[in-house]
């Protein structure tokens, strides 16, 4: 407990090399709770800043902690192409209201090499219209590629936007067989 009797939240935290480039994977007590797309030093740094603020405890380095090793496992196996579905404990705590509503439903339904577009899941929690909202939320979503954001596209066939970059989000499409491997 810290000088004010709250139970202080340990975040660990380790950098996974992928085949989209590196990725912060921070997890709490309750389970996976960021990942980072482009981890270099500065934007891990800077997401480590963002981390101890929202969550009030400064985190630790340790790929070691069982559920760091085992996330690094199952993102190592999905970029390998073994792996379709991940299998972790997640902490929303960095997310609420519609947007949570929004990736919940996402996380849920729409599974490995699928696609649906952005107006499509807004009617499916209850708010058809909100495709908008829906495009904020998968911009929000602390959690990408374990929640897959990368799967929502827009409803005429363009890919839509996507946090981590639009050559990431071809590469997780094609990597799931929605779209062809890039030719360079």
């Amino acid at each position: 407990m810290d000088d004010d009797g709250r139970y202080e939240q340990r975040v660990v935290w380790a950098v996974v090399d992928t085949g989209i480039g590196p990725l912060l994977l921070a997890a709490t007590r309750e389970g996976l709770v960021n990942v980072v797309f482009h981890a270099t030093d500065e934007v891990r740094d800077k997401a480590l800043s963002r981390l101890a603020s929202r969550l009030g405890s400064e985190p630790v380095e340790e790929p070691g902690s069982p559920l760091l090793a085992e996330a690094i496992r199952q993102f190592e196996a999905y970029f390998a192409g073994e792996r379709h579905l991940f299998e972790l404990p997640l902490d929303w705590s960095l997310i609420s209201g519609f947007n949570r509503e929004v990736l919940r439903e996402l996380a849920t339904t729409v599974p490995f090499g699928t696609v649906v577009g952005y107006g499509d899941l807004a009617g499916r929690v209850g708010q058809p219209g909100a495709a908008q909202a829906v495009g904020m939320a998968m911009g929000a979503n602390p959690l990408p590629v374990v929640v897959p954001c990368h799967r929502v596209v827009e409803s005429g066939g363009g890919i839509g936007g996507f946090g981590g970059g639009l050559e990431t989000k071809r590469r997780l499409l094609a990597l799931e067989g929605v779209l062809p491997e890039p030719l360079f």
